[in-house]
């Protein structure tokens, strides 16, 4: 397990980072989610080691992180940082080699990551022939391809079309399942339900959240999902109902009990077609903006 440990940052007067601690536990793909500004790059950079900590420590499986051990780390910042007039495969080679692999192991697995993003053909390339997505896919690649014990990913899929996002999400899931921690930044909430196992919310440098997809989910109130064959704004109306939400037959609540559920139920089939009457299982964009405000 990865772990941050009260970790403060401050430059010059400015406090980013106040008292951070959260996990990314191995097997699990973490998602670390926060406006722009609330502190992301700064934690990833700490945890690898590119910025020092004003205060507090990092630590893999209970073990302070040293200068010897984050070359096993698989790193993509923010910045892109490979060479646009370099041809791709002279590029994943060298750095295959920077991290101890011979030049015929550092090709072979750089032709393995290039053939999964479906860019073996474009091996001889120089980057900057690549679409902005494409070369998104190679810096990824150049992240794994020492087959690291630990991936911390700031927005890997900003830029990609869809059949990438799938390609990278089956990548990042394959690690996880070999137990390496994975810590990926992204704003694009639509992806946490179909990817996040665990969650961490920051804002303004504080950490709001730091939990279990389900754990999340269940510590949100019950809701219930109604779709009637008739308009359902007379559920304002009922005791012991409160309404977050009506669209015309459609409406999200809460239930103060399950006797008022029972109630409602039965109210509304006397007044007609009941199509839907379930439990609302909430999305992780849902909780994020809950927790957020």
């Amino acid at each position: 397990m990865l772990e941050v440990h009260n970790v403060s940052r401050s430059f010059a007067e400015r406090l980013v980072l106040d008292d951070v601690n959260f996990t990314v536990p191995r097997g699990a793909l973490t998602g670390f989610v926060g406006a722009n500004g609330a502190g992301k790059t700064t934690t990833m950079r700490i945890i690898m080691g590119l910025l020092k900590a004003s205060s507090g420590t990092v630590s893999l499986d209970g073990k302070p992180l040293e200068g010897d051990t984050r070359p096993h780390f698989g790193y993509m910042p923010e910045e892109r940082g490979l060479y646009p007039k370099q041809p791709i495969i002279d590029q994943l080679v060298y750095l295959g080699q920077l991290h101890s692999l011979s030049r015929s192991e550092a090709r072979r697995r750089a032709m393995e990551l290039l053939a999964r993003f479906g860019l073996d053909d474009r091996a001889k390339s120089k980057l900057e022939s690549l679409s902005l997505g494409n070369q998104q896919r190679v810096q990824v690649a150049a992240a794994l391809l020492h087959e690291p014990e630990v991936l911390i990913l700031d927005e890997p899929f900003s830029g990609l079309d869809p059949i990438a996002v799938d390609s990278m999400s089956s990548i990042l899931r394959d690690y996880a399942s070999r137990g390496v921690p994975v810590l990926f930044s992204s704003h694009q909430l639509d992806l946490l339900d179909v990817l996040v196992d665990h969650l961490v919310i920051i804002q303004d440098g504080r950490i709001l959240a730091n939990a279990s997809a389900e754990d999340l989910r269940a510590s949100q109130a019950t809701r219930h999902k109604l779709s009637l064959g008739a308009d359902a704004g007379w559920l304002r109306d009922e005791p012991g109902v409160e309404v977050i939400d009506i669209s015309g037959s459609r409406a999200l609540v809460n239930f103060q009990t399950e006797t008022d559920s029972q109630r409602v139920l039965r109210e509304a089939l006397s007044l007609g077609t009941v199509t839907e009457f379930a439990i609302h299982r909430p999305a992780l964009a849902d909780i994020y903006r809950e927790i957020i405000k």
